[in-house]
């Protein structure tokens, strides 16, 4: 069962300068985000980012695929200068997931490089005054190696768990900005949960 952790808040930045290995999927998301349209912008990463990956198009810096102790890591591979989106690499030990989050209203494209992630796609159904929130899960799936997938709100709730208990999975996430922040919701155990803001850094 993957247990679910949060990473630390504390953190440092990576160079906004992509290395090497990376220039070809940035040169291609500068061109997606030219469409405009938020889901065919969306679209196209995916397309982009699982091409890459399956064709072995994309080598990651091994500082960037470290794994970090008891919580995932999460590192800037890239922020674009306009802020039209940024690149995130995220490491995960074995079983380690997240809680569900939403991502703050901002679009997101997902692979998996490494590895095997479990995602549990959920709809927020209700949420009252005093923020107890109801959920149904819409779906339930592993993805391996050049997975991809696409979060567009207010379609944007979601847990992610390495699906292994042996090693590190790793994935590679593209934001339609930059994440600094997202809420969390912690199960009440009633079927119901109460959303809290989290704020997000990068690993060191």
């Amino acid at each position: 069962m993957p247990r679910v952790t949060e990473p630390s808040p504390a953190g440092a930045e990576a160079a906004a300068s992509p290395p090497p290995s990376a220039e070809r999927l940035i040169a291609r998301l500068r061109e997606a985000v030219r469409l405009g349209d938020v889901e065919a912008i969306a679209e196209r990463v995916q397309d982009d980012l699982g091409e890459l990956i399956a064709d072995r198009g994309l080598v990651l810096d091994p500082h960037l695929t470290e794994p970090c102790g008891e919580h995932y890591a999460r590192r800037l591979l890239h922020r674009e200068p306009d802020g039209s989106f940024t690149v995130v690499v995220m490491t995960w030990g074995p079983a380690q997931g997240t809680p569900l989050h939403d991502h703050a209203g901002i679009w997101c494209v997902e692979g998996v490089v490494e590895g095997r992630m479990e995602v549990r796609q959920l709809e927020l159904v209700a949420e009252d005054d005093d923020g107890t929130c109801r959920f149904v899960e819409r779906g339930r799936s592993i993805s391996g190696v050049g997975s991809s997938g696409a979060l567009i709100p207010p379609f944007e709730y979601h847990t992610l768990a390495n699906a292994l208990d042996d090693r590190s999975s790793i994935t590679v996430h593209v934001y339609g900005g930059e994440m600094d922040r997202c809420s969390v919701f912690e199960e009440l155990g009633d079927g119901t949960f109460r959303r809290r803001t989290r704020s997000l850094s990068y690993t060191e």
